[in-house]
């Protein structure tokens, strides 16, 4: 059977990339930034095929989704981009995938992590049948509903401490450690390069060892929102039940049913 991997790219946990100024379309060093993802795309691609992968397909994650410089990426490599999107840090993926790498990802909402968040503003905590959780976290039970492990994770030194909790067998690269949520001591691009590439070599060849993320069903999904008219709009959508001022949840006996509606809310938030 064919190999196929998955490799979701975010941009906040990529080696040099600190501050808005960054990662914002209409940062004064956007252009800088996402070359430096679309490099360390590359290297995550590299090191699949390395590995021995038949198939890559790499997902722009972040923000408008539409970052990755596609003349750049590593021409072997099949690019996903744009949103709204099904699954959408992990569009794409279904069970007929061996592996999904996570490149560029970030800590969770209020952590002390670079650039620390969760999907967007509106997020104050994102919890999956009660306990807190980051993009990876949410991520990485779409790749578990279709019984994909996550094998390597990569970011902020926050990131992957997060990383080893929810995933003990996990493959990491640590490309900067967080100082502030605007700084960070970072690796070189072509250190981190290079690490990423070992990495991802190394994570797909051990992909069988390490077991997909699967959350207990039915799965309730709770938001605490930043403010209460974000929870006004999402007390709209039939099956949302509002539990204060600012949180809601959705209960789902389908995984990524859950996750589109709290991708919904996130939507309808916005225009609250």
């Amino acid at each position: 059977m064919a190999l196929k991997v998955l490799v979701s790219v975010d941009m906040e946990g990529v080696s040099g990339v600190v501050h808005r100024d960054h990662t914002g379309r209409d940062g004064k060093d956007y252009e800088a930034a996402r070359r430096l993802m679309t490099l360390e795309a590359n290297a995550a691609v590299e090191g699949a095929f390395k590995a021995g992968a038949d198939e890559v397909v790499v997902n722009d994650s972040h923000g408008t989704q539409m970052n990755l410089i596609h003349e750049l990426l590593d021409q072997r490599a099949q690019l996903i981009t744009g949103s709204p999107k099904p699954q959408t840090m992990m569009a794409g993926l279904d069970d007929s995938f061996g592996a999904v790498l996570c490149v560029g990802y970030h800590g969770k909402a209020g952590t002390s992590g670079n650039l620390d968040h969760t999907f967007t503003g509106a997020v104050v905590d994102f919890r999956i049948n009660g306990q807190s959780q980051g993009e990876l976290g949410v991520n990485a039970g779409i790749a578990g509903y279709h019984g994909v492990p996550v094998v390597l994770v990569t970011g902020d030194s926050t990131t992957t401490a997060m990383a080893i909790d929810l995933i003990p067998e996990v493959e990491i690269a640590t490309v900067k450690e967080a100082l502030t949520r605007y700084s960070a001591k970072c690796l070189s691009p072509m250190a981190s390069q290079a690490l990423i590439r070992q990495q991802a070599a190394t994570a797909v060849e051990r992909r069988e060892e390490i077991a997909p993320v699967r959350y207990e069903s039915p799965v309730t999904m709770t938001l605490r929102l930043a403010n209460a008219g974000m929870a006004d709009v999402a007390s709209f959508i039939p099956g949302v039940e509002r539990h204060d001022g600012v949180t809601v949840s959705f209960t789902s006996s389908d995984y990524v049913e859950a996750f589109h509606c709290c991708r919904a809310i996130l939507i309808l938030a916005a225009s609250a």
